[in-house]
């Protein structure tokens, strides 16, 4: 009997054992920003949460293209007439020419830097002796400075294309022949910086009185201590703020009474789902991904129901007009019950993964499908991935933050930045109006 206990514990530590070894063979891919790749479980191959479909890559049939068209009022017209025939050889000098075909080419001409000079001059009142003295621009500080547009321009490579201080100085001295060194670009980031803080501040009331605000976080380095970059986001705002820490004070100290007239869209990270606001809404992609690899790994039937759930109601939501909405309130309430009814029935799986993400979804079994009552509101936060990606850009690119306030500096140019291109204006005259007025429009 004793030998029959045995055998059963060990068979079922086998069984545990080859869970484990499936694990191990799918390699750990991280395909989630919530999950560090140290413990995550994933497939061999990251898999897209695109279907395949017929189309093959490239531009579709009936696509509008883009050509590099010709003007009509070109600034230089250089005439190719002949001289002589080619033929006999007699001069054709006077003689009347037919014009026959026209190309034109595209190209820059030298850039010099413009110097300009303010001069200030004094009068004497012959009536009375009072001396009038006219009074410079107060933005000039110096004897010789940077002008507005040249702060804008370093700005947007700094910021916009990540380009490091060094490789900045050379592409404005090749290109533009203007000296300048390293330490003056620091210093030009650091106002430019200064006179943004109106514009992001007023960025940030905009986003805390949206109707929707997309929330994400990602890993920074800085001064080679781990740090954080926010974002809140929606489709016309983008505000990143720079933190040492991953915590909800994080959070509230920027949104002290949270959003409480927008429905906030996030993965189920607790310092993100601890924000008060209207409503919320769960990330459907974050849920998809890990639904694939429960399917994958553990070949479980929950995940297939669930995910298939999920993608009608995402293919339902593009599909409702906006004035139907509310008409359509009972197809909300039908994936809630469908969703109950999932998890209030699954039973299968027991690895801690699964049992994790059921009880977590259970939790906040009312947030799955928010995005159905709201026309404005996305299924996923992609929206906010987007916006954190060029923090990942840069660390590649510089490596880290050299201090606290490079990555404020940062955080603060680049809203300035991403809010003026989901607006449709000119990056490089949104950053050279700021400097100008403190303002984007």
């Amino acid at each position: 009997m004793e030998l029959i206990k045995e055998i059963k514990v060990l068979q079922d530590r086998v069984k545990e054992l080859e869970k484990e070894i499936q694990l191990l063979k799918n390699n750990r891919n991280s395909n989630t920003s919530s999950t560090p790749p140290s413990q995550d479980f994933g497939r061999s191959n990251q898999k897209s949460l695109r279907q395949k479909t017929e189309k093959k890559t490239g531009g579709q049939q009936g696509h509008e293209g883009k050509n590099l068209l010709m003007t009509e009022m070109p600034d230089e017209i250089i005439e190719y007439k002949p001289h002589f025939c080619k033929e006999c050889g007699e001069a054709l000098v006077n003689q009347a020419c037919n014009f026959v075909s026209r190309k034109q080419e595209v190209d820059l001409p030298p850039v010099l830097p413009r110097y300009i000079e303010h001069q200030s001059y004094s009068c004497t009142c012959k009536r009375c002796g009072t001396t009038t003295t006219t009074t410079l621009p107060e933005r000039l500080k110096a004897s010789i400075q940077y002008g507005d547009n040249i702060k804008a321009l370093i700005v947007y490579l700094s910021v916009y294309h990540y380009l490091p201080y060094n490789r900045i100085a050379e592409f404005l001295q090749d290109s533009l022949n203007l000296p300048i060194s390293e330490g003056t670009i620091d210093n030009i980031l650091k106002e430019c910086t200064e006179k943004a803080r109106p514009a992001y501040g007023e960025i940030r009331n905009r986003v805390q009185s949206s109707l929707v605000v997309g929330g994400d976080e990602t890993g920074i380095k800085i001064n080679g201590k781990k740090g954080w970059l926010f974002t809140f986001q929606n489709q016309h705002l983008t505000l990143l703020s720079a933190s040492m820490s991953r915590g909800f004070h994080s959070i509230s100290r920027l949104f002290e009474k949270g959003f409480p007239h927008s429905v906030y869209v996030s993965d189920c990270l607790p310092a993100q789902l601890k924000i008060q606001s209207q409503s919320k809404q769960l990330c459907t992609a974050h849920l998809q991904r890990e639904l694939a690899n429960f399917k994958d790994v553990f070949d479980c039937e929950f995940s297939s129901q669930l995910a298939n759930l999920v993608e009608q109601a995402i293919k339902l939501k593009y599909r409702l007009p906006e004035t139907e909405y509310l008409l359509h309130q009972h197809k909300t309430n039908y994936f809630r019950a469908k969703l109950d009814k999932l998890l209030d029935g699954c039973h299968e799986g027991k690895h801690k993964k699964v049992l994790a993400f059921i009880k977590r979804l259970k939790k906040h079994r009312d947030f799955v499908f928010t995005f159905l009552e709201y026309p404005e509101v996305p299924a996923d936060n992609n929206g906010s991935e987007r916006a954190i990606r060029n923090a990942k850009v840069k660390m590649k690119v510089s490596g880290q933050f050299r201090s606290f306030a490079g990555a404020e500096s940062f955080a603060i140019l680049r809203s300035i930045i991403d809010t003026a291109k989901k607006n449709s204006q000119n990056v490089l005259n949104a950053l050279s109006l700021v400097q100008k007025v403190g303002y984007i429009c």
